[in-house]
């Protein structure tokens, strides 16, 4: 006699948390394809959302600016990031408390204080408002996350092997460039695409201290939802998250094949 398989507490447990998550998302796909402007109700399948979509040159030009401030604040992140880990990595054990606080400071500090903060700041000093902020506000929080990755990377790095470079003749420049850097590149990377997303998902402080002729995608996303969620968001949301999933499996194709090459070495 077959004995009856139980569902476990925790298989029930997973499979609704799949739900809560992916469903939304789901919904979000299907009503990309709605005929009907209203999402409550399904009027048949149609790809007129997607045609409003690209004819909307706002909704691009906000992309744009998006795109721009990601890659200028996340670069600006790796560099500060990285040159502060690896400076932090030779500061005396007394002052390391400290340094590690100021830098975690601005993660565990709420956006909507962080946005009015900076604010203030550019214009006390009479900064105009703009893409020029935005990029300082956003490179700002987004230090602490290559900082926390690279200082991470250098903890477990073998110190043996600039140890040798030294003993070999090499000066701290090129044992930095031909060593240390190589090997926290991985972290850095992912500190730097972190940081990208973060600040390709920012709306609050983004608010704050952008200009009357600069608007990012989170915002003209967010201005758009106040007159209600119409099918041209479900299509946009839709495609970037294709976009994503795209960039995820090149991603893992590319470790795939590196990992083959490796170890066909």
């Amino acid at each position: 006699m077959k004995k009856k398989r139980r569902i476990s507490f925790s298989t029930v447990y997973l499979a609704l948390g799949l739900v809560i998550i992916y469903l939304p998302i789901a919904l979000v796909i299907l009503y990309s394809f709605n005929e009907s402007k209203l999402s409550s109700v399904w009027g048949g399948f149609s790809l007129k959302w997607y045609r409003t979509l690209f004819a909307d040159k706002a909704m691009f030009q906000a992309l744009g600016n998006s795109l721009i401030l990601g890659l200028s604040a996340s670069l600006a992140a790796g560099v500060v990031g990285t040159l502060g880990a690896v400076g932090f990595d030779r500061v005396r054990p007394r002052s390391r408390r400290l340094i590690e606080y100021l830098t975690s400071l601005p993660l565990m500090t709420p956006e909507i204080i962080l946005g009015m903060v900076f604010m203030a700041f550019f214009g006390t000093l009479g900064i105009p408002f703009g893409m020029g902020t935005l990029i300082l506000s956003h490179t700002t929080f987004c230090i602490p996350y290559v900082f926390m990755l690279v200082q991470a990377r250098l903890v477990g790095m073998d110190r043996s092997l600039t140890e040798a470079a030294r003993d070999l003749g090499a000066g701290e420049r090129q044992v930095f460039f031909t060593i240390t850097l190589p090997l926290l590149l991985p972290a850095i990377v992912s500190g730097m695409l972190l940081s990208f997303a973060m600040s390709l998902d920012d709306v609050i402080i983004s608010l704050f201290v952008t200009g009357v002729n600069v608007n990012t995608l989170p915002i003209k996303v967010y201005t758009a939802l106040k007159t209600g969620v119409t099918p041209e968001i479900n299509a946009l949301c839709t495609l970037l998250l294709a976009a994503t999933l795209l960039l995820v499996g090149l991603s893992m194709l590319w470790s795939k094949i590196s990992r083959l090459t490796g170890s066909g070495r």
